[in-house]
């Protein structure tokens, strides 16, 4: 059983070697635990940093591309690098590592595919009351619309099960948290949470430039990731609610025309009415045209998934792979078909050949 324990990184070369020193290299339950960094196009020392603190494997992204874009690649790579268990955790060292080893049990008992952290926000300290209210809130309202159990939706300290992650897709640029989450609750995997602890707060997140904006964009990433599981559901409410109002704003004219026989009074209200009802009825239509296409979103899914299925199959190198140094001796690199050897780095291959 292999461990792979990744960090994305943007920037981290101050905060890395702290969040590296707490990592474990031994956890009950696996025989082999290595340590993954995703470099998400950083302009300072990251990449040396991690080489110089025993990281087993890095991912160097081209540019920047956000955080979804490099949880993704790091999953992609853990996977193509034999992990059975892929443990997720920030480079800024807010998550207290010692955690892991409860966090990935329940995926050893077999009871969970993905295990999420519960930080307990509520007696957060470095969290205002305005923010620990928003983020109860935000984690019921994502609890509705995931149909999980997790008290803490955006804590990025996760493990995911080999089969999990194979299956996971990301698609907004953003945060893979709440959209994760919802998908994989849509797919009725098994979702655990258990109790972590935090460190002391070493920097400012990077992630969002005031609580507003992060209300803001989460509120849309909720809105589109349920929209695009459950559609019927999102635009029929809509729906309802329009046709509702319509009801509500012909009812004057109603009125008059059943007590009075009056059909000539009411203008505004027929016209109020019937551009409600114009609009219930589109959004009726866009529920049943969206959930054409949510068809077609999950048989793409389940293509990608397959694709995946047989890269992994293949031994499909690690897009954007970099080695460890060679002077790390107990680093094994995967082994890779010989028909695979023109798509590793040069580097790779020297590395091998030693």
């Amino acid at each position: 059983m292999k461990l792979i324990i990744q960090i994305p990184c943007l920037n981290e070369e101050e905060q890395l070697p702290v969040a590296l020193a707490d990592l474990p290299t031994v956890v009950d339950g696996f025989d082999v635990v290595e340590w993954l960094v995703i470099d998400d196009g950083s302009t300072d020392r990251t990449i040396d940093v991690a080489r110089a603190n025993g990281v087993h494997h890095i991912v160097k992204m081209p540019q920047n591309r956000g955080l979804a874009a490099a949880f993704q690649a790091g999953l992609d790579a853990a996977l193509k690098l034999g992990a059975d268990v892929v443990v997720n955790t920030d480079a800024d060292n807010q998550y207290d590592a010692s955690a892991i080893p409860s966090l990935v049990q329940p995926i050893l008992a077999g009871t969970a595919d993905l295990v999420v952290g519960d930080r307990d926000v509520r007696s957060h300290d470095e969290f205002s009351s305005l923010k620990i209210r928003m983020q109860l809130l935000g984690s019921w309202v994502v609890r509705k619309a995931s149909d999980t159990p997790v008290p803490d939706v955006t804590s990025g300290f996760r493990a995911y099960s080999r089969e999990a992650a194979i299956q996971l897709t990301v698609v907004n640029r953003y945060t893979y948290t709440l959209e994760s989450l919802i998908q994989a609750g849509k797919m009725n995997a098994a979702v655990a949470s258990v109790p972590v602890g935090v460190n002391p707060k070493m920097r400012e997140s990077r992630l969002f430039g005031s609580m507003w904006g992060y209300m803001r964009r989460n509120a849309f990433v909720i809105t589109r990731s349920f929209a695009a599981n459950e559609p019927l559901r999102f635009f029929g409410f809509l729906g309802a609610v329009l046709m509702t109002a319509a009801l509500l704003a012909f009812t004057p004219f109603l009125l008059g025309w059943i007590r009075d026989g009056e059909t000539t009074g009411n203008v505004q209200s027929i016209i109020l009415g019937s551009i409600l009802s114009l609009a219930g009825v589109q959004m009726f239509a866009l529920g049943f045209v969206a959930d054409l296409i949510a068809s077609h979103r999950l048989v793409s899914q389940r293509v990608h998934e397959r694709v995946r299925r047989l890269e992994l199959e293949a031994g499909i190198p690690p897009s954007h792979y970099l080695p460890a140094p060679t002077e790390v001796e107990d680093v094994a690199l995967p082994s890779f078909p010989e028909d695979a050897v023109e798509r590793v780095p040069a580097q790779v291959r020297e590395r091998r050949a030693v």
